[in-house]
């Protein structure tokens, strides 16, 4: 009991400390007013990771257990994937003269196999989902588990749906309700969001059936920053050629080195603990958005550009503190590409309730 008042005593005597400089500097700046004083934190880890499918031929996935068995041991409950919700995808296909090549690109897979089973289109699919998870058995049987899987794929989350069905036995991964050979064989290939050799397919999907969640957090956002710019002319141009730096050059040196053997789990760790250094912080800056920043274009491109990648981060951090507003008090991890790692871990460390931990902790 003691300990316990003292603890209060100190969190107070903080608080009102942070406050007091506060005041006096007549800055607020909300990463220093944490919080609440009783209860559990929310503690999230950002795991900047390279795109697997982007890997040369040496990778193989078995050189990801070392990887799994550590992020396994820190046991989040709460996974957030750079992969795009089933609603935006949804929004945008209304929107195809907007966003045709983000269709292209990130709505990889087409929810309409799974309507034609569940008779659910993707709001109605979203909303069933939690439905179905507001009143979720602790012990499903394998029956509701291909029903959810499929009723997943409706909603436009098939990271989600591939969760359930890593959590079924194998000889209960087969055809029935809601779930026809068609959406077996896309489970079975993993052929949607970064495809079979993505991270999310990889590692957010089998770590957390492992650690027996239900699904994970699409937590992309492209609506804003993917609209096309009316004077592109010139646009590409004039990014091509502020990423001609020598900051840029050295970084591409590294990764070049560090993608050279990624055939054994040894070199694969030695890969994320590299591109998690704090020392990429900086180094990603310089050679990417600081240089695109300071181009001399009469049109500013460089200022579109960083508009767009800043608003996709920050509506990545909203989602992702929605998501972990949902489930106080437990551990999150959010796996995403290196370059948006700093952003997030910056704009999510001004939530009162988060607190970030580095990624030092599964990968030293």
């Amino acid at each position: 009991m003691l300990k316990r008042i003292i603890g209060l005593l100190i969190v107070t005597t903080i608080y009102a400390t942070s406050v007091s400089a506060q005041e006096q500097r007549g800055v607020f700046d909300p990463s220093t007013l944490k919080g609440p004083a009783k209860g559990k934190p929310n503690e999230v880890i950002v795991l900047g990771t390279a795109h697997l499918a982007q890997l040369s031929s040496t990778f193989q996935p078995v050189s990801l257990q070392a990887l799994h068995e550590r992020l396994l041991t820190w046991k989040p409950k709460i996974i957030a994937i750079e992969n795009l919700s089933g609603p935006q995808c949804d929004q945008m296909r209304r929107y195809p003269q907007r966003y045709r090549r983000t269709i292209i690109k990130f709505c990889t897979w087409d929810p309409a196999p799974a309507l034609a089973t569940t008779g659910l289109d993707v709001p109605g699919a979203t909303a069933e989902v939690d439905r179905l998870l507001a009143s979720w058995p602790t012990a499903p049987t394998p029956s509701q588990r291909r029903h959810l899987a499929a009723v997943f794929l409706a909603s436009g989350e098939p990271i989600s749906a591939l969760v359930q069905w890593l959590r079924l036995p194998e000889e209960e991964r087969h055809t029935g309700d809601g779930l026809d050979k068609v959406l077996v064989t896309a489970l079975d290939s993993r052929r949607f969001g970064r495809g079979p050799r993505g991270e999310d397919t990889l590692i957010a999907a089998p770590l957390a059936a492992a650690l027996g969640l239900e699904r994970v957090v699409s937590m992309d956002d492209h609506s804003i920053s993917d609209v096309p710019n009316p004077g592109q002319d010139g646009y590409e141009k004039a990014l091509v050629t502020a990423w001609n730096n020598p900051a840029n050059a050295r970084r591409m040196r590294l990764y070049e080195h560090l993608f050279a053997n990624v055939s054994n789990a040894e070199n694969l760790m030695s890969l994320y603990r590299a591109i998690n250094d704090t020392s990429q912080a900086m180094s990603i800056y310089a050679s990417d958005f600081g240089a695109v920043l300071e181009e001399t274009s009469p049109q500013q491109f460089g200022r579109d550009y960083i508009a767009s990648w800043e608003g996709r981060n920050l509506r990545m951090a909203s989602n992702i503190r929605e998501a972990i507003g949902n489930h106080p008090g437990n551990r999150t991890l959010v796996i995403v590409g290196v370059s948006h790692k700093w952003y997030l871990e910056a704009y999510l460390n001004q939530m009162h309730d988060v607190r970030i931990v580095s990624s030092d902790e599964v990968l030293r």
